[in-house]
């Protein structure tokens, strides 16, 4: 199998890009139909029809439903093809970025994806979440292309709530352990190949960067201020993390988060932060030396580090084991740590990230 690297075409961060959107998106297309929630449009929807208006593109303009589903999906392709846009655009949250890939997939038209928060690696890959209409994990949908642009306009994500950014963190702080963990087993990734360095030494960018600059972005960030930190994590939340996911490989952090998806209370909670705790137990299936290093990084940013911090008040062995089941289902990216996993291990590996997190907590 061939190694493969992936990414989308173009990746523009920086203040004020938002503005510019009309000007980008006329390159890919003469009419927009751009996907946004209701909130979305009450915050950006005159700078966006201004920027639309002063490049001459048209556009339209549709209420995203809420979960990225296939009956969403499916209702979006059908307004694309009525009004007869020739580019999709995708504004505002993880959900609308992979609706938004989704819905341009089936008739093979452009997507530009614009996130107003960085809390997920999302944007810059070509597939999608599926959910069910309830929002239980339901698959992967992959696509034969990355998104066209990939638009951060910083000045937007600063002024998003801190708690998302946070959450980007911890669904960053699943790359370079994954892609390590793809690395050792030779598994193939998401790109359809094996890891390349270039993927791998985007990862390890992308945690040394948490590592290093992660409180001091949180800090600036609970301060309104746009610091270097507050770019750096920025980008590496979305374009590392995103890279290094795709073409170095998922394994056990977001097989983990999968299968928490079954434990109704923990909807409340961002994707992020489910992922983080997923990186907590696939390091302790690993007995990895890291453990403690991350253990004290979620806590220092405030990431959930116990059941009882993503709404879990069962969590006993029966029911922790059910999700491990979950996690370990075939098709899921569980299977490729370089050791055999089973749900009995992860359910293990799951309680004892809980009681270390608690232990730490304590000590804080």
């Amino acid at each position: 199998m061939a190694r493969v690297f992936i990414s989308p075409s173009k990746y523009l961060q920086g203040p004020g890009e938002l503005d510019r959107l009309g000007e980008y998106t006329k390159v890919y297309g003469k009419k927009a139909l751009v996907i946004i929630s209701s909130g979305g449009l009450k915050r950006f929807g005159e700078r966006v029809s201004a920027s639309f208006a002063v490049a001459g593109v048209e556009f339209v303009y549709n209420n995203f439903n809420g979960e990225c589903s296939q009956a969403e999906i499916d209702r979006l392709v059908a307004v694309l093809k009525d009004c007869g846009a020739d580019v999709v655009v995708g504004l505002g949250g993880g959900k609308i970025f992979d609706t938004a890939k989704a819905v341009a997939a089936v008739p093979d038209v452009p997507v530009i994806v614009v996130p107003t928060i960085a809390a997920t690696d999302a944007p810059c890959s070509a597939l999608s979440v599926i959910y069910t209409d309830e929002g239980q994990f339901k698959e992967y949908q992959f696509f034969t292309q990355n998104p066209n642009l990939v638009l951060m306009d910083t000045d937007v994500i600063v002024k998003s709530p801190v708690r998302l950014t946070v959450s980007g963190m911890g669904d960053a702080l699943a790359t370079y352990f994954e892609a390590r963990a793809c690395t050792r087993s030779d598994a193939g990734t998401c790109a359809g190949g094996k890891v390349t360095g270039a993927a791998m030494a985007l990862a390890r960018l992308c945690y040394d960067t948490l590592i290093n600059d992660g409180a001091k972005a949180k800090l600036a960030l609970e301060a309104g201020a746009c610091t270097e930190s507050v770019e750096k994590v920025i980008e590496a939340n979305t374009l590392l993390s995103g890279l290094g996911f795709e073409s170095a490989g998922l394994a056990g952090a977001h097989a983990i988060h999968n299968g928490m998806t079954a434990m109704e209370e923990t909807h409340a909670y961002y994707h992020g932060e489910k992922v983080a705790f997923g990186t907590l137990t696939q390091l302790v299936l690993e007995n990895a030396e890291e453990l403690y290093e991350v253990l004290d990084f979620c806590i220092e940013v405030g990431l959930p580090v116990t059941f009882a911090q993503l709404g879990v008040k069962d969590a006993s062995y029966e029911r922790v084991l059910e999700v491990a089941k979950l996690a370990c289902v075939e098709n899921d990216t569980l299977h490729n740590m370089p050791f055999e996993v089973t749900p009995e291990k992860v359910a293990s590996a799951m309680l004892a990230a809980d009681a270390y997190g608690r232990a730490a907590l304590a000590e804080a």
